[in-house]
C-alpha cells in the first residue's frame, strides 16, 4: 500500500473520509480516520449549527466552529493522518470558510458543488508560507471539468492542483450529473472510462509543472475489491463517506445511523436540491411531503448563495439540521447508492482495516 501524497502532504492511508454535511463529519469523525493514517474531513456547510446564537447569526457561529472542530480533530488524530475540510462552492461564504480553514490548520481543502475557479488565488491572498499552505482540490465527475480546471488555474494563477477528487454517479450528496447521465451510468463500471479519462487529462499538467497530481475516487466505493478495481484503474485512492456514518465515532445523532441501517436500496431518490443540483438521499416522509408540494421558507439561513427564499422547494439547511439531530422522518438524509448495504455499526479503526485490503489486492 503506497502513501498518499497531497502537495507537501502525506498520509499513510490512501483513504479519504468525505465530507458530509450538515454536522455528519466534524471533529469526532475526521480525528478519528486521521487517526489511522488515512484523511479526515469536515464538512463547512453550517457547521455551527449547534452553536449558541446559531439562529440569529449564523455566520459568527460557523467561523467559531470551524475553527474549533479542526483543532479538536487534530487533537484526536494525535499528529497522524491528515485533517481536512470540505467547502461548497456554493456555499454564500465559501471565500471565507476557505480562508479560516487554511489560517486554522487544515491540511486539506476540497471544493465541490461547483468549479472552485478561484481556489489558488484565495490561498494566495492569505500570504502564508509554502510549507503551511493546505493542499487543495477540486471535486469534478468529468474529464471536460477536469480539464477546464486545471486551463484556468494554469492560465490566471500558474498553479495545478495538489490533487483531484473524481465523484462519480454513485455518491451521496450533491451530484455532478444530470438526471439523463445518472441513467447512462446504472452500474458503477459504466463510469470507468470517464475515470481513465480524467487520469489522461491531467498528463500534460504534471509534465509542465514536474510533479504528480493524485487522482482520487469517489461515489459507490463499498468492498475492499470495489477499492481494488479502482486502483487498478490507475488511481491514487479513494474517498468514501457513506461507510462512515455507521460508525461509533461519526458525529451524526444514533437514530441518523439507524436510518443508515434500516435502508434498503429500494429506499434511495434522487431529489432536487436548492444547491441546483440533483441530489441522492433516503426516501422518507420529508421526500414524500416534497412530492405533493414544496415546504414554505419562512427564514433564511444565509447558507447558498443563488438561494430566493420565495423560489426554493425547502429550506436544505433546516432540513439537513432536522436530520443530523435525530429527526429522521422530517429531514433530508443524504445518502451514497450503496447505503442498502449497510446492517451495523462498526468502529473507524475496524472500518478502515477492512478498507486497507483493498489496497492489497490491487
Amino acid at each position: 500500500m503506497k502513501e498518499l501524497w497531497l502537495g507537501s502532504k502525506c498520509a499513510e492511508v490512501p483513504i479519504i473520509q468525505g465530507g458530509m454535511g450538515v454536522g455528519v463529519s466534524r471533529s469526532s469523525l475526521a480525528g478519528a480516520v486521521a487517526a489511522q493514517g488515512a484523511v479526515g474531513i469536515i464538512s463547512t456547510a453550517q457547521i455551527g449549527y449547534d452553536e449558541a446564537g446559531f439562529e440569529q447569526n449564523q455566520q459568527e457561529c460557523n467561523r467559531k466552529a470551524l475553527v474549533k472542530h479542526i483543532q479538536r480533530a487534530k487533537e484526536i488524530a494525535g499528529g497522524k493522518g491528515l485533517i481536512g475540510v470540505n467547502v461548497m462552492v456554493a456555499l454564500k461564504h465559501y471565500r471565507e470558510h476557505v480562508q479560516i480553514a487554511a489560517e486554522a490548520g487544515a491540511d486539506v481543502i476540497i471544493c465541490g458543488a461547483g468549479l472552485p475557479a478561484d481556489l489558488p488565488k484565495i490561498i494566495e491572498e492569505l500570504h502564508m508560507p509554502a510549507d503551511q499552505q493546505p493542499a487543495i482540490a477540486p471535486i469534478v465527475s468529468s474529464a471536460k471539468a477536469a480539464g477546464l480546471i486545471l486551463k484556468m488555474w494554469d492560465r490566471h494563477y500558474g498553479k495545478t492542483a495538489d490533487f483531484f477528487v473524481v465523484e462519480g454517479p454513485k455518491a451521496g450528496g450533491h451530484l455532478g450529473f444530470s438526471v439523463d447521465q445518472l441513467e447512462q451510468y446504472a452500474h458503477q463500471q459504466d463510469y470507468d472510462g470517464e475515470i481513465l479519462a480524467i487520469l489522461e487529462a491531467k498528463k500534460t499538467f504534471e509534465e509542465k509543472y514536474s510533479r504528480k497530481i493524485p487522482v482520487i475516487v469517489a461515489g459507490g466505493i463499498f468492498t475492499a475489491e470495489d477499492i481494488a478495481h479502482i486502483i487498478q484503474l490507475g488511481a491514487d485512492g479513494v474517498q468514501i463517506a457513506s461507510r462512515f456514518v455507521a460508525t461509533e465515532e461519526c458525529d451524526a445523532s444514533l437514530a441518523y445511523k439507524q436510518a443508515y441501517i434500516d435502508a434498503k436500496e429500494s429506499n434511495v431518490r434522487i431529489v432536487k436540491s436548492p444547491v441546483g443540483m440533483p441530489g441522492r438521499a433516503l426516501n422518507n416522509t420529508f421526500i414524500q411531503e416534497l412530492d405533493v408540494a414544496p415546504k414554505r421558507v419562512t427564514k433564511c439561513y444565509n447558507c447558498l448563495e443563488k438561494c430566493n427564499p420565495a423560489q426554493v422547494p425547502y429550506c436544505i439547511t433546516e432540513a439537513l439540521i432536522r436530520a443530523v439531530k435525530g429527526d429522521v422522518e422530517h429531514g433530508l438524509i443524504f445518502c451514497g447508492a450503496n447505503v442498502g448495504c449497510i446492517n451495523q455499526i462498526t468502529t473507524v479503526p475496524t472500518l478502515i482495516e477492512e478498507l486497507k485490503q483493498g489496497f492489497m489486492l490491487a
